[in-house]
């Protein structure tokens, strides 16, 4: 889990949200990813579908059935479905997601009598990796509200810049 955590720190420092994945295969990371969504303006770009792509790639395959996921954050419905589909052994997760988490928090794909079982177990460093969610969020918030009070600033000027030509325009005209 710590190396998914050091997976969402690069995300965040990318100004993505800080989450985080990687795939273990024999002990040994084989698929790393994080958050590209507003990098790369793709909805698919998941930290889970970052390092399946990868994994997939290192082993030659898209059947992951000896390998497990660790990401920072419960799996929304398209990742629980990716993973199903990859045929992944296990989901460890770290933060509980209440608006989109698929493996029992708002839906539970992981239940469904489909082709393959996934195991999962959520709450791993829960508090560490939903800290970064809640800092990041609350940064960007509070970056937004300065910037949006910069360009109201902004706005503010330009009007009273355009009151102002329009006077001299006035006075010139009398």
């Amino acid at each position: 889990m710590r190396s998914a955590i050091r997976q969402a720190v690069r995300a965040a420092a990318e100004d993505e949200p800080p989450i985080g994945a990687v795939i273990v295969h024999e002990g040994k990371i084989i698929g790393r990813g994080r958050n590209r969504r507003e990098r790369f303006q793709d909805v698919t770009r998941h930290a889970e579908i970052e390092a399946i792509r990868q994994a997939s790639r290192r082993l030659d395959s898209w059947r992951l059935t000896d390998c497990d996921l660790y990401v920072t954050l419960e799996p929304c419905v398209m990742c629980a479905g990716a993973i199903v589909q990859a045929r992944i052994r296990t989901v460890v997760f770290g933060a509980y997601d209440p608006k989109a988490g698929a493996a029992g928090s708002v839906t539970d794909v992981f239940s469904l009598r489909l082709n393959h079982e996934v195991e999962v177990r959520g709450g791993v460093l829960a508090d560490e990796c939903a800290l970064l969610l809640k800092d990041f969020f609350k940064n960007r918030r509070l970056l937004d509200k300065m910037q949006g009070t910069r360009a109201q600033r902004k706005q503010d000027a330009l009007r009273v810049l355009r009151r102002a030509q329009q006077s001299e325009s006035d006075r010139e005209l009398t």
